[in-house]
C-alpha cells in the first residue's frame, strides 16, 4: 500500500514537473514572438519616418505616409469593384496578376525540376546544357517580351511567358545542384539493395534533392513576383503591373506607393509559404 502510494505520488510530481517545463516552453515562445514583433515594428517605425522626412525634404513631391495610407485605406476598401475595362478594384488587379504568376511560374517548374534532375545527374547532359543555362539566365525579362509577341500574338500570353523564361532558372540550377551532391552512399546502398531507376529516383534522387528543389522553387516564385510588375506595364489590360503604370499617368504618387506596398506584402507572404515547406522537408537531408 505504501509502495502504490509512492509511485502515485512520484507520478504526480512528475506530471507537475511536465507541465511547468511546458509552461516555461510556451512562455519562452510568446517572449521571442513579443521581441520579434518588437523589432519589427521598430524596422517599420524607422522606414516610415525616413520616408516622412524625404517628403518633408522634397516639399511634397513625394507624397507623406500620412496621406499614401488614406488612398491605400481607399483602395482595399472596397477591392473588388469593376466599373469598366480601365476601372477595376486593386483586389481584381492583384488576382489576375497572381494567376499569371502562378501559370508561368508553373510552367517553369514542369520544366525546371525534370531538367536539374536530368543535368545533376549526367555529366554529359550538364557539359552539353549548363553553358546555355548560364547564357539565357542574365537576359532581362524586358527583352523576352517581343519574342512572347511573336510566338503568341497576345500580349497576357507573353507576360506569361516572360515569367516562365526567367523564373525557372533558378529552381532548374538548385535542383540540378542537389541531385550532383548526392553522397556517393546512397548510391551504393541503393545499388545494393538492387533498386530500379524508378525506385532509385522516387526512394533516394528526390528525397535527398528536396530541400534544394524547394529552395529553387521559393527562389523561382520571386523572381516570378518581380517580373509580374515589369511584364504588365507591357501588356497593359489588367494586373497590378498596369495599376502602378496607370495610376502614374495619372499623376497619383499616392496610389503608385501603395501598389507597391501591396507588392511587397504579397511578394513577403509568397516567400513565408515557401520557407514554411522548406522547413518541412529539411529532413530528407
Amino acid at each position: 500500500m505504501r509502495k502504490a502510494i509512492a509511485i502515485t505520488l512520484s507520478s504526480t510530481r512528475d506530471r507537475f514537473a511536465g507541465g511547468g517545463d511546458a509552461g516555461t516552453f510556451i512562455l519562452q515562445k510568446l517572449i521571442a514572438f513579443a521581441k520579434g514583433l518588437l523589432f519589427n515594428i521598430l524596422g517599420v517605425g524607422i522606414l516610415v519616418g525616413i520616408w516622412y522626412i524625404v517628403s518633408l525634404v522634397t516639399k511634397g513631391a513625394l507624397p507623406t505616409p500620412v496621406a499614401t495610407f488614406a488612398v491605400l485605406w481607399e483602395l482595399i476598401k472596397d477591392p473588388f469593384y469593376d466599373y469598366g475595362p480601365n476601372d477595376k478594384g486593386i483586389g481584381l488587379q492583384l488576382g489576375s496578376s497572381i494567376v499569371r504568376v502562378f501559370s508561368g511560374f508553373a510552367l517553369g517548374a514542369l520544366v525546371a525540376i525534370p531538367a536539374g534532375l536530368l543535368i545533376g545527374a549526367s555529366n554529359f547532359c550538364k557539359k552539353m546544357f549548363y553553358p546555355i543555362v548560364q547564357v539565357l539566365k542574365p537576359v532581362s525579362p524586358l527583352a523576352w517580351f517581343p519574342i512572347g509577341l511573336v510566338a503568341f500574338e497576345s500580349a497576357s500570353k507573353a507576360t506569361i511567358f516572360i515569367i516562365f523564361i526567367t523564373s525557372l532558372w533558378p529552381t532548374l540550377i538548385n535542383t540540378a545542384f542537389g541531385v550532383a551532391s548526392l553522397p556517393d552512399d546512397h548510391k551504393n546502398v541503393a545499388k545494393a539493395f538492387g533498386f530500379s531507376r524508378w525506385k532509385y529516383l522516387t526512394k533516394v534522387l528526390l528525397p535527398y534533392s528536396l530541400p534544394h528543389i524547394i529552395t529553387g522553387l521559393r527562389l523561382s516564385i520571386g523572381v516570378a513576383w518581380l517580373v509580374i510588375v515589369a511584364g504588365e506595364m507591357l501588356s497593359g489590360g489588367i494586373g497590378i503591373g498596369f495599376f502602378v503604370w496607370d495610376s502614374w499617368n495619372a499623376l497619383s504618387l499616392e496610389k503608385v506607393i501603395s501598389a507597391i506596398l501591396i507588392i511587397g506584402i504579397v511578394g513577403l507572404l509568397l516567400d513565408k509559404v515557401f520557407s514554411w515547406i522548406e522547413k518541412r522537408v529539411t529532413y530528407s537531408v
